[in-house]
Formats: structure tokens, sequence, C-alpha cells
């Protein structure tokens, strides 16, 4: 069984921003297969279903993101899951724009909601999946990641999105290193 997490903040007021994007892909992942994404548990809205063979497990954490952790660590327990079966999905303001990076394992630099899923598992080996959005120098980073994207960008993300999408595919059927190999510019 895999568990993908994608971070996010829960509510109408919080949708199409730049640290919700760990949403958006759980969305295109449960479109694509088929996924409804409607229950409540873990303190997240959840969905089962299989992709590339394996049962997986969709899940938009609604603890709101600095509190992410405590969904993760419900659900790794209860499940007993192996953390390279873990996959995170979110917001990166050190990546530039648009761009998709895979790390099999790693520190959760500058984002609080990766700091509290790694405080709360004390380990940080799992596969995460990180979505360039970018900084601004003239807003102040919690303005700046709570900023819905322009049109321009949207279009230019949505691109990015599908490929986020697609490397947590190729992350269940062939593993990390496949998938980093394939999609990481």
């Amino acid at each position: 069984m895999f568990v993908i997490v994608g971070l996010g903040n829960p509510g109408k007021k919080y949708e199409l921003t730049r640290h919700n994007v760990g949403f958006l892909v759980i969305d295109r992942l449960a479109e694509k297969f088929n996924i409804k994404v409607n229950k409540i548990k873990y303190k997240a809205v959840i969905g089962e279903g299989t992709i590339g063979g394996e049962k997986v497990l969709l899940v938009k954490p609604q603890t709101y993101m600095n509190l992410s952790g405590e969904t993760v660590m419900s659900i790794c327990n209860y499940y007993q899951l192996p953390m390279e079966n873990l996959i995170v999905v979110y917001d990166d303001v050190d990546t530039d724009f648009a761009k998709l990076r895979i790390r099999k394992k790693g520190s959760a630099g500058t984002h609080n909601g990766m700091r509290n899923i790694i405080y709360l598992l004390e380990k940080d080996d799992f596969p995460r999946v990180r979505i360039g959005i970018g900084k601004s120098s003239q807003m102040e980073l919690r303005d700046y990641v709570l900023q819905r994207f322009s049109k321009d960008e949207m279009i230019e993300m949505n691109e990015t999105l599908d490929k986020a999408a697609q490397s947590v595919v190729k992350i269940i059927e062939s593993g990390v290193e496949i998938a980093m190999n394939r999609f990481n510019a």
C-alpha cells in the first residue's frame, strides 16, 4: 500500500493558492484513477483506490499546513507503513517556479508542513515531490504562499501539476530513483 499526501490548507479561501499545490495534485490523481476523495478520517479527507496495481490512499490533511504531521503520523502508525511507501507532495519556495524536484529523503527546508511531518515521524527518509512556486522579493513569505496564481502562472503551473501526478505514479510503479531520473530537470 502507498499513502500519497498532498499538503495544503482546507477551505475555499485557500483554493488555488501556491501553498495548495499538493491538494491540486491529489485532485488530479483522484480524477485520473477514479478515486473518490470524500471520506473524513485521520483529520483528513481521504480516498482509497488503485494506482499501478497497488492499493493507495490519497490524503488531503485538514489540520492546516503547520500541523500536517498529525494526519501523516496517524496514518503511518495505523497502517504500519514503511517509509518508502509514503509520498508527500508539496509546494517549495526554494525551487524555481513550475519546476519539479523529487527526492528520496531529506530535510524540510523552509516548509513548516514538512517540518511538522518530520518532527512527528522522527524520520525524513520518505519520498517527496516538491513543486516549485518560486519566491517574491516584494512580499512576506506567508502572504506569498497564500496568494492565488495569476492566470498566466496557472497555465504554466497546470503542466507542472500534471507532471507531478505522473511522477507519483512512476514512484509507485518503478521506484523513486527512476522517477527522479525521469522528472528532475
